[in-house]
């Protein structure tokens, strides 16, 4: 065993995408005389690499912040920095995929760790509903509106603290708060963050998002009386959830026991809730059921639907159309359909038009990087060059009709010339206990 000099610290590299990662440099690093965090790495997200993480984030013992390399230079990191560990921090990862990067760790000499949530959940000092699940894509963003619901009809403030998503200039994002449409065009926002942001707003919700989560926390508990924390992809909460409520995904059975940190959420969930059912095969909800009883036998199942609807009832018989589908969900989310082919097979629509042959710039390298999408378009809008490479490859296209299942109407950030038509989907429950019965049992609302 190689003994560390006394007064050496520990070098550290965080693998991420943007999130995560940096969180749990805030809380378990930014203070710790006994670390040094050397660098970040970054992946899933177009364009995060080659940044800093700022000195106003990074603190004190990071005057010049720390730089964010991408993550196909990790083993080269390892070497040139000496770097002693490797702290895995994203999500929606299959467990094989870990362990590759593991073992690339490894094999560079470092040590590889998964942080808890002893180490890195914060505590607020309201109540605090979690809505996680064990796949992008799964149903979180309807849950969340429907437990918003619940908690305003019993007379309550509720702030929503979203997941991170800092794709722009990272000292600008360190805690934001949305309370009107004017405040997304102010920040910026990427298209991800408007289909996270705009359907709460919607319902009169204030919604925080960022990057430190402290601070954040701090902001929001001081004006609400109850915090819904909005989870992204598969992630675990960042704070102590008072109700943990996990969505499983019918329609992807196996992923909920085989992708990072997914399982963990349906391991620690009180309520389970088992989403699109009226799009599945029975057989596969019920062996979900046997999942869950399985590796969660305390957990309350919630069984629910998610209805789609097509605004103003369009026909869409005998038309080609173009399907737009949220665009986590259909990359790194290796959904092969979503409520908009849902939507459109139900319309009566002719063809489903393959966009590839029409995909122009960064949206082509994305269907090339996940060619398993087929004739759906993903709405990437990291940057405003990819929203126009959007807008120009639905534009191009041969299409009768653009239908929009995205959360939100891409018609106010597109440029699209086409007729377009929007679908929608809510959380309907089917089953007894509901989400009010049990967040009213759990909660001193």
């Amino acid at each position: 065993m190689v003994e560390e000099p006394s007064n050496r610290r520990r070098r550290v590299v965080i693998v991420g995408a943007a999130g995560r990662d940096f969180h749990n440099f805030n809380v378990r690093y930014r203070d710790d005389p006994r670390s040094e965090v050397v660098a970040f790495t970054a992946t899933q997200i177009p364009g995060i690499e080659g940044r800093t993480y700022p000195v106003e984030l990074a603190g004190s013992l990071y005057p010049e912040g720390i730089p964010i390399h991408p993550e196909e230079a990790l083993e080269d990191l390892i070497a040139d920095q000496a770097v002693d560990e490797v702290v895995f921090s994203y999500s929606d990862i299959s467990h094989n995929a870990v362990m590759h990067l593991g073992s690339r760790a490894l094999a560079a000499g470092a040590d590889f760790t998964l942080l808890g949530p002893r180490s890195t959940a914060l505590e607020p000092e309201v109540p605090c509903v979690a809505v996680c699940a064990v796949r992008t894509g799964s149903g979180k963003s309807q849950t969340t509106r429907a437990v918003t619901r619940i908690l305003k009809n019993a007379g309550k403030k509720v702030a929503v603290i979203r997941h991170p998503m800092p794709y722009g200039k990272l000292e600008e994002q360190i805690a934001q708060r949305f309370e009107t449409y004017q405040d997304l065009i102010d920040a910026d926002c990427t298209i991800e963050e408007r289909e996270e942001y705009e359907p709460h707003l919607a319902q009169g919700s204030i919604v925080y998002a960022g990057i430190d989560y402290g601070e954040i926390l701090q902001m929001a508990q001081k004006e609400a009386d109850v915090i819904l924390w909005d989870g992204g992809n598969n992630d675990l909460p960042f704070y102590v959830p008072d109700v943990y409520i996990t969505l499983v995904d019918p329609l992807r059975v196996g992923h909920e026991t085989t992708y990072h940190p997914g399982e963990a959420n349906l391991r620690a969930a009180d309520v389970v809730v088992i989403n699109k059912i009226d799009s599945a095969k029975m057989e596969d909800v019920e062996q979900l059921k046997k999942t869950i009883a399985i590796t969660n036998p305390d957990a309350v199942i919630v069984e629910a639907l998610s209805p789609v609807t097509v605004e103003q009832r369009t026909d869409l018989s005998g038309k080609k159309v173009l399907v737009v589908e949220d665009g986590p969900t259909l990359t790194h989310g290796e959904m092969t359909y979503g409520a908009g082919v849902v939507a459109a097979r139900r319309a009566g629509a002719a063809h489903l038009v393959d966009p590839r042959p029409w995909a122009v710039g960064t949206l082509k390298e994305v269907f090339e990087q996940y060619p398993h999408m087929g004739t759906l378009l993903p709405a990437m809008g990291y940057s405003e060059q990819q929203r126009k490479d959007l807008s120009d490859t639905i534009n191009a296209s041969d299409a009768d009709v653009v239908l929009i299942a995205t959360p939100i109407d891409l018609r106010k950030v597109c440029d699209i010339r086409k007729p377009a038509v929007r679908a929608s989907y809510e959380l309907e429950e089917i089953s007894s206990p509901t989400l009010k019965d049990i967040i009213t049992e759990r909660l001193p609302l």
